[in-house]
């Protein structure tokens, strides 16, 4: 008997797409771009027989399933677990055995029009100016007088599908003197100041967007298309200046181990998961949501499909733009160089135990594992690869959908 690998949640924004998805597109002819139409396609056809797959059988029991072909489009909440894998498991080496700290860097509302409409553009400065900010203000003598580098990630989502552009950066707390001699550590419960923090990456930011509208790299339409007149932008730029910048620092990791946890729930998340769908049809799409203006209560929201459909394409990302990127002494031209230095200064400090990384967290490790036999456990092989719209002979084994990585 042949069964298929299902793990599959009630709804998923594959049925979503199926079932309101042409609407969308025709509605949304005139506005709805290459890479949202690709993704749309895609994700619809993540793990159906339109992809192709692969017959599994068990070594031990011979008992057989289907495993149908994933997307792997970045923006499909089923492909994410063994990308996170790959990418935990190559960042296990970076880690430092020194407290880690959490600085989320938010863009005003006003700013993040002009983000949406100039993507891969405004986003790319989000990253330099949140990164220059932390960098600049940590080399200073009076704040902490070290190199520090880290990790960025870029989301563009709030609870309620919303565009709110931010960026997380988890950082180690402390980095090399200027001389490369010492560690200089940062205080066990304090990274940076926050306000100074917030003035500078405000000025960083929007030096450098008034280079990019200089340059001609900004388009505007709609409702901001009267921004491509000078008086206008530089109206929006001195009010901007005028506003405080949400950036906040979180309390300290306990541990590298914790980091590599926190690490895999962020970096590879999508606009909504699967299982916050908790209703679908005709009319509306109802998701879970948290309201953190009510201490982060649990609520549901109703949308109607198209406006589901529009929010969920807010987030996509232009092709051949990093979402997450490295920065300071984690910066991928010279990261190996620059972390062997952090482990030697560390060392003199610590015993050369402490300065082992930690293993990658279990959750990690099974998404990379080989599949296993649902019925005895046993390690399943693949028979069989087939291309496209599998069809065999035996009316017992029509296509079915595989659910799992």
């Amino acid at each position: 008997m042949i069964r298929s690998r299902s793990n599959r949640p009630a709804i998923e924004i594959a049925d979503i797409l199926r079932r309101h998805g042409d609407a969308y597109r025709r509605d949304h002819a005139g506005h709805l771009g290459r890479v949202e139409r690709r993704v749309m396609s895609a994700i619809v056809a993540c793990r159906t027989e339109a992809l192709g797959g692969h017959v599994e059988a068990c070594n031990d029991c011979g008992m057989t399933r289907i495993a149908y072909n994933s997307c792997r489009n970045r923006h499909c909440p089923k492909c994410q677990g063994p990308a996170r894998a790959a990418w935990l498991a190559a960042r296990e080496a970076d880690l430092l055995p020194v407290p880690y700290f959490h600085v989320v860097f938010t863009l005003p509302a006003p700013i993040a029009a002009i983000a949406f409409q100039n993507k891969a553009v405004v986003y790319a400065i989000l990253f330099k100016a949140a990164a220059e900010a932390m960098t600049t203000l940590a080399a200073n003598p009076r704040r902490l007088g070290a190199e520090i580098g880290g990790v960025a990630v870029l989301h563009t989502w709030g609870q309620a599908l919303t565009h709110h552009p931010h960026i997380h950066c988890v950082v180690p707390g402390g980095g090399p003197s200027p001389d490369g001699t010492r560690w200089i550590a940062s205080r066990p419960n304090f990274f940076l100041a926050v306000k100074p923090l917030s003035r500078l990456f405000r000025w960083l930011f929007l030096k450098r967007l008034i280079g990019a509208f200089n340059a001609g790299a900004l388009r505007f339409f709609g409702d901001l298309a009267s921004l491509a007149e000078l008086d206008a932008f530089a109206g929006r730029i001195k009010a901007m200046q005028r506003v405080n910048w949400v950036v906040y620092a979180k309390r300290p990791f306990g541990g590298p181990a914790q980091v590599l946890a926190y690490l895999g729930r962020y970096t590879h998340r999508v606009a909504i998961a699967n299982s916050r769908l908790v209703a679908l049809d005709n009319d509306h799409v109802a998701f879970t949501w948290k309201d953190y203006r009510q201490d982060g209560a649990t609520k549901i929201m109703k949308l109607k499909p198209d406006e589901f459909i529009r929010r969920f394409l807010l987030h996509t990302l232009p092709d051949g733009f990093h979402r997450i990127r490295h920065f300071g002494f984690m910066a991928n031209r010279h990261r190996a160089a620059k972390l062997a230095l952090c482990r030697e200064l560390l060392d003199h400090e610590t015993a050369p135990n402490d300065s082992q990384p930690p293993p990658v967290d279990s959750e990690a490790q099974t998404w990379a594992e080989v599949p296993a036999c649902p019925d005895c456990g046993g390690v399943m092989r693949i028979i069989e690869r087939f291309r496209h719209s599998f069809r065999r002979s035996s009316p017992r084994t029509s296509p079915f959908r595989c659910d799992t990585s």
